[in-house]
């Protein structure tokens, strides 16, 4: 009888065992997945580094010209600043963007942040053979958001296009090419080491 209980209470502490056994095993796939995913799409941005001059045509603001950099951040972040300029090189308007890939959604997130904008302009992207592909929104700090579904494309070393059609009714209706930009590198790639590095290690 007591060989019986003992069996039997084995067979319950296994029972016990198991569903963590495989959660255990399930998260394993997960983490290597999602690892995965990172090696295959950490570079996915890696085009936008550096120091670009740009031409573009606007239905709304018809040609303007301006300046596009970005740096990698130690963590691998890509953290990019697209600045306007007027006819005497003044900045018309600046808009600085973190980009960061979410390998649990397999995805890119942006924020795009103005001075007193906060951090409300958010979007998604993902690489789509050669090109990078984007919706993201603009100006909703200021309560009348719209929202650009750009195209990143001929990405070359030394240069790319950009395309963006635009909705002011959250998607429901595009006006198409409503913006183009032409980027031409002029300085290299960039990054940017650990803010905060660690202290050497003391022998």
């Amino acid at each position: 009888m007591i060989f019986r209980l003992l069996s039997f209470g084995v067979f319950v502490a296994v029972l016990g065992f198991a569903p963590s056994i495989a959660a255990q095993t399930s998260a394993h796939a997960s983490d290597k997945r999602r690892q995965a995913l990172y090696a295959a799409h950490r570079a996915d941005f890696d085009y936008l580094l550096g120091d670009w001059e740009f031409t573009a045509e606007s239905k709304q603001y018809r040609k303007f010209n301006g300046r596009w950099s970005a740096v990698r951040l130690e963590t691998g972040q890509i953290l990019d600043e697209y600045r306007v300029l007027g006819g005497n090189g003044e900045t018309i308007h600046v808009t600085s963007t973190v980009r960061s890939y979410n390998s649990a959604a397999d995805r890119w997130e942006l924020i795009g942040m103005d001075r007193g904008g906060g951090l409300l302009d958010f979007g998604t992207a993902q690489r789509v053979g050669p090109e990078v592909h984007l919706e993201q929104k603009f100006g909703v700090a200021g309560g009348t958001p719209i929202t650009l579904r750009i195209r990143y494309y001929n990405i070359q070393a030394d240069r790319f296009s950009w395309r963006a059609d635009r909705s002011t009714d959250d998607g429901k209706t595009w006006t198409p090419d409503f913006q183009r930009i032409e980027a031409r590198r002029i300085g290299p790639l960039r990054s940017l080491g650990a803010l905060a590095p660690a202290p050497k290690a003391r022998n």
